[in-house]
């Protein structure tokens, strides 16, 4: 009988999917979140309808990402679900109560007025800033490990929260209020464009400290990540990740002030993909860091061989239609209500 398993790594495979489900999460939604915690700064009314309808379109289509991520760990990875969901189910919560929040908001304010608008405008605000917050402390909290015994989460209700995970929380925040000023440069023209450009200059030197410390303080929390980037060969085979993301940092600040439209945007987009290829080879091949590898947390080769049938059909479908969608809602956006 034709197996599929024996053919394939279904854990790499899976674990590979997983990882790209979360990285197109984080810069899709990333960019979103980001003109939403910068909503209130606007300098006018008719500027936040043009950040809102630059958005409108793909905000709830580019949280996909994160039902694949969240859905793939639960079918392909069901123990490091078990164990993982334990140790974060109030930042989670928190996360996903934000992210209802404002989409709620996205709703009322197209069609509030007066007071009532000001109201859903600072709703659009609170809830990307803790949705974005939240997330980042999930990411601090993964990244420090997770104490487990046995099968099962072993450690507190509140292991989450500290001050490193707060500063990976603000990390995130302005990391995404990046991608989201970025996007408005792009997307937007006139007074709206020159605010988000100061925006953008701003931030870009916040990402570029919190990156820093990010980067030096894993090493120094983990002897075997330590051990990985500054090992002799491994120095040199990973030295062009850092050498990369400096590389567009330049860039970046260069283009900002040169008045680039285009650029900014997906060089703030390789700057997080540098950090993320960092972030995943540091934890490679754990999926708990550093208590489960991915091998270990892996559903029965039946199922990951079934429920990767159903993604290699649906992937391309979904692929496509972002795409369109992104091709159809180009160029620049106007304060006039179209949602």
């Amino acid at each position: 009988m034709f197996n599929l398993g024996e053919l394939l790594d279904l854990p790499l495979i899976w674990y590979g999917l997983i990882a790209t489900a979360i990285f197109l999460y984080v810069l899709l939604d990333g960019f979103d979140l980001g003109v939403g915690i910068l909503f209130p700064f606007a300098p006018s009314d008719s500027c936040r309808d043009r950040m809102m309808n630059s958005v409108a379109p793909f905000w709830d289509g580019n949280e996909t990402w994160l039902v694949l991520g969240g859905g793939g760990l639960f079918a392909a990875f069901p123990l490091a679900y078990a164990i993982i969901m334990p140790a974060l189910y109030m930042p989670i919560i928190l996360m996903l109560l934000g992210l209802i929040f404002r989409g709620v908001a996205f709703e009322f304010r197209f069609k509030a007025t007066g007071r009532s608008r000001r109201f859903w405008d600072y709703s659009f605000h609170f809830g990307s800033l803790v949705a974005t917050f939240m997330q980042g402390m999930v990411l601090g909290a993964f990244v420090q490990g997770i104490k487990v015994q046995g099968r099962s989460f072993a450690g507190g209700a509140f292991d989450w929260l500290d001050a490193y995970t707060v500063m990976v929380g603000m990390a995130l925040v302005f990391g995404y209020a990046l991608l989201g000023a970025t996007w408005v440069i792009m997307k937007t023209d006139g007074i709206t464009q020159d605010w988000a450009r100061k925006c953008a200059q701003y931030v870009l030197g916040y990402v570029a400290i919190f990156i820093g410390i990010v980067s030096i303080s894993m090493p120094v929390m983990n002897a075997d990540v330590k051990r990985l980037w500054f090992s002799i060969p491994n120095i040199f085979y990973l030295l062009p990740i850092p050498l990369a993301t400096l590389v567009m940092f330049v860039l970046n600040w260069r283009n900002l002030h040169k008045g680039d439209e285009y650029s900014p945007f997906f060089l703030s987009m390789g700057i997080f993909l540098t950090g993320y290829l960092g972030l995943g080879i540091s934890v490679f091949p754990w999926l708990v860091p550093f208590a489960v590898s991915f091998r270990q947390a892996a559903a029965a080769p039946e199922s990951q061989s079934l429920l990767l049938v159903g993604t290699v059909v649906l992937l391309p479908v979904i692929l496509g239609y972002v795409a369109y969608c992104y091709y159809i809602f180009r160029g620049k956006t106007s304060d006039e209500a179209h949602y």
